[in-house]
């Protein structure tokens, strides 16, 4: 069983910044897919981000991209989620995701799940 934890989440204001970070339980990190997801308060879940086992492939929602970067260190067994120009409709909670060689929307294709992290934007 693969366990995940999210950190990095806070309270910031519009235009700001902040970096997410996810640590994986597992020595073979490399092998899983890692992705992001948030949900807003009354709202579903949505895909942000996604990227491949070793970074070559990435994934992003239409609303946060050029503003939202996900990355990963193997190595460390964590993937990030740089958050730039952030923006009040981006507040909720943000959950990381891992799968098997998956980096689509599909939240129900992704295996392994944190318990989230909450990030507040005002403005």
């Amino acid at each position: 069983q693969v366990q995940l934890v999210e950190s990095g989440g806070g309270s910031v204001q519009a235009g700001g910044s902040l970096r997410l970070s996810c640590a994986a339980s597992t020595r073979t990190f490399f092998t899983l897919a890692t992705g992001w997801f948030r949900q807003a308060p009354g709202k579903e879940c949505e895909f942000v981000a996604a990227i491949s086992e070793f970074g070559g492939s990435t994934n992003y929602a239409d609303s946060v991209k050029d503003r939202l970067t996900i990355s990963r260190d193997n190595a460390r067994g964590t993937a990030y989620l740089q958050m730039n120009s952030l923006k009040p409709e981006d507040t909720a909670i943000y959950y990381c995701a891992a799968s098997r060689n998956y980096i689509g929307i599909m939240a129900g294709r992704f295996d392994y799940w944190g318990q989230g992290t909450q990030v507040t934007v005002s403005s």
